[in-house]
């Protein structure tokens, strides 16, 4: 009888022994054919990565794998008791850290020339709090973001997430502006957030790509740039002097709807007829523009600056 029970015991302990070895040898048998050793039990992360510059570069012991999370050797032996130092995900781990692991290999961007300095990169924000090796983030880290959805989203013009979403994470105050009734055309997808700003620093103000705003602007609406033989000087100055450049509920980005923002400059002109009923053009008889249905750019329709030679006309910037 006892003889039976140690048989029994032995038997046991044999096909334990057999179960833990499967996985080992699934692996070697995918090193084996050339497979990342590390997709015997990651395959699902190792998917996301494969049509990437990620994957490409990857080899059968995990080259790519272990160049972010670790050295992987005492992990493959015993995956239990040995974990890589996985810094990307270490809880403990710095922005800086994080980021270390990133530049090991794209130090040499050009894009990153500027990361030392970036507004970013001093307030604590890492690569992967933007950028997501392995697909989207988790709904666990982003579910009141990952879930919200915008109105405008059934007529974006493309399938993948678009990048202002994960910048509005950080600025809501610039989410709620390019929902306004005028709006670049953000979230609709047809310029995004990093056509203006690097995300990945700049020596100019809120990280813009351009030396100033007007040159900023002005590489998209070139018909504004002039010269200009009659200049109008808020103009010249900046474009945002009378434009908000994410969103405004009036035409056209207008900081003010106008006759208003006019005002805040010609405060003397023929603008006082708006609202006191007096006559709003000099010698003319008693009028009154709001009846008349009229407004500055009536008459005014050249503002951004005017090549007309008459005095009358270009200095006043008529159309």
């Amino acid at each position: 009888m006892r003889l039976k029970t140690i048989i029994a015991a032995t038997g046991l302990l044999a096909a334990f022994a057999a179960f833990t070895a499967l996985p080992a040898c699934a692996q070697a048998k995918k090193a084996a054919d050339g497979v990342p050793i590390c997709v015997g039990c990651h395959e699902k992360q190792n998917s996301t990565i494969l049509l990437t510059g990620h994957g490409a570069s990857n080899d059968a012991v995990g080259s790519s794998c272990q160049a972010c999370h670790g050295d992987a050797s005492l992990h493959v032996q015993d995956p239990m008791k040995s974990k890589p130092a996985n810094l990307l995900g270490a809880k403990t781990a710095n922005a800086a850290e994080k980021s270390a692991v990133c530049l090991t290999c794209h130090s040499g961007n050009r894009a990153l020339e500027n990361w030392s300095i970036a507004k970013h990169r001093k307030v604590d924000v890492s690569c992967v709090s933007c950028h997501s090796i392995h697909g989207t983030q988790s709904a666990s880290n982003n579910k009141e973001i990952k879930g919200a959805q915008f109105a405008a989203a059934p007529y974006t013009t493309t399938a993948r997430q678009l990048a202002y979403k994960v910048c509005v994470e950080c600025h809501t105050e610039v989410r709620g502006e390019i929902l306004k009734p005028s709006h670049h055309p953000i979230i609709e997808g047809k310029i995004g957030c990093q056509d203006c700003h690097d995300p990945h620093g700049s020596m100019q103000k809120a990280s813009l790509k351009n030396e100033s705003v007007n040159d900023l602007c002005y590489s998209c609406h070139a018909d504004k740039r002039g010269p200009w033989i009659h200049e109008h000087p808020p103009v010249e100055e900046n474009c945002a002097t009378c434009h908000t450049p994410h969103g405004s509920s009036h035409r056209a980005l207008l900081a003010q709807k106008a006759p208003v923002l006019c005002g805040d400059c010609h405060a003397n002109g023929h603008t006082h007829g708006i609202y006191d009923g007096r006559g709003t053009l000099p010698n003319t008889l008693p009028s009154n523009i709001r009846f008349e249905g009229s407004g500055c750019v009536s008459c005014h329709r050249q503002i951004h600056g005017s090549n007309a030679p008459s005095s009358a006309f270009g200095q006043f910037f008529m159309r």
